[in-house]
């Protein structure tokens, strides 16, 4: 559907709009796009204020990039499989996705996968260890944790919660 009005209308609804999102928190480029175009602004209009924003440091998809994944992170534990696809899906490009991701430590993501598992172990203890092992492991498997780490991570958790009773 096409916009009526001015080019100064249609400017200044994106400008609006960009501000509003901008002043809750970070977006990436392709996000404050998608909603220019949702709220009908033409594509020159967007492009010209868009590439102004980001002249002036409002728009910037490698700030936006780290805070993600740094967010992600602390508050759901995501690992690297998992943060690559929502950087994707906010239109983060490839390289900067990759960039932004050989930062992250392994031994900070090994450490975040033992959180996870510790919290979630209440909820599995009255069940048989196989059943503990498939439950914590998937957990890990769909917040993007490789195989192999979330099996070593979780056999260490039912293990140091088994030494406790042990020692008794």
């Amino acid at each position: 559907m096409a916009a009526t009005g001015t080019a100064t209308d249609h400017e200044s609804v994106a400008r609006a709009v960009l501000e509003r999102r901008i002043a809750m928190r970070e977006h990436s480029r392709a996000e404050l796009a998608q909603a220019l175009a949702a709220k009908d602004v033409p594509r020159t209009v967007a492009e010209t204020l868009l590439d102004r924003f980001t002249e002036v440091g409002l728009i910037d998809d490698e700030r936006f990039a780290r805070a993600w994944v740094e967010s992600r992170q602390r508050s759901k534990g995501a690992a690297r499989a998992v943060l690559a696809v929502e950087l994707r899906r906010k239109g983060i490009d490839e390289e900067l996705v990759g960039d932004v991701l050989a930062d992250l430590d392994p031994e900070d993501e090994r450490a975040a996968a033992h959180r996870l598992v510790r919290r979630k172990l209440r909820s599995v203890q009255g069940l048989d260890q196989s059943a503990q092992i498939r439950r914590l492991a998937g957990m890990l498997a769909r917040k993007g944790y490789p195989a192999q780490v979330a099996f070593d991570v979780v056999r260490a958790e039912l293990e140091a919660e088994r030494e406790p009773l042990d020692s008794m």
